[in-house]
């Protein structure tokens, strides 16, 4: 069985289903980076109603360094993984590698309020770079009350949305 997300954020929770058995380079880092207690205390530093909420960067943790957010990283980079498969659309609820380029994971992810298929791998032209490894399971309500949040210039929430923490549960199967 996949592995869950519990992620603990000040809006409420939110319960991923990780395809660590599809798509295993990108949902274990994910899994390493929250058992490491990376993901703790980082912000959902991007919101755009009607596509996406996105986090993952530890500079978010110091509001001194804001004009930086969505820059930062793990100090590692992974590889694309791509399969194509209904689950692994970019459909609503799905949670996505941000990337900047081929091959430029690391941490930051995005969650998609709505279907974004014209992220997915399969189509034309086969450029993606937003690797599909997961699925909200349980708290969907909760991204749809982070994607309407306000936001100021460069998609920034004005309030924090802070994740408090992310806990792996393996069930036993």
């Amino acid at each position: 069985m996949n592995p869950v997300a519990v992620m603990n954020t000040n809006y409420g929770v939110i319960e991923l289903e990780l395809f660590t058995d599809t798509m295993p380079v990108t949902a274990g880092n994910f899994v390493t980076l929250a058992e490491d207690g990376f993901y703790d205390g980082t912000k959902f530093h991007r919101v755009i109603g009607d596509f996406m909420i996105q986090g993952g960067d530890p500079q978010s943790k110091d509001d001194s360094l804001a004009s930086r957010w969505g820059t930062g990283g793990p100090g590692y980079t992974i590889a694309d993984e791509h399969v194509a498969g209904e689950l692994l659309t970019n459909a609503r609820g799905t949670i996505s590698m941000a990337n900047s380029g081929p091959n430029s994971g690391g941490s930051q992810f995005f969650i998609n309020l709505v279907d974004n298929s014209f992220l997915d791998f399969d189509k034309e032209p086969l450029t993606s770079k937003h690797p599909v490894f997961g699925r909200v399971i349980s708290g969907i309500e909760v991204v749809d009350q982070i994607g309407g949040v306000a936001t100021q210039p460069g998609d920034r929430p004005t309030e924090p949305v802070i994740i408090e923490s992310i806990d792996i549960r393996r069930e036993q199967s």
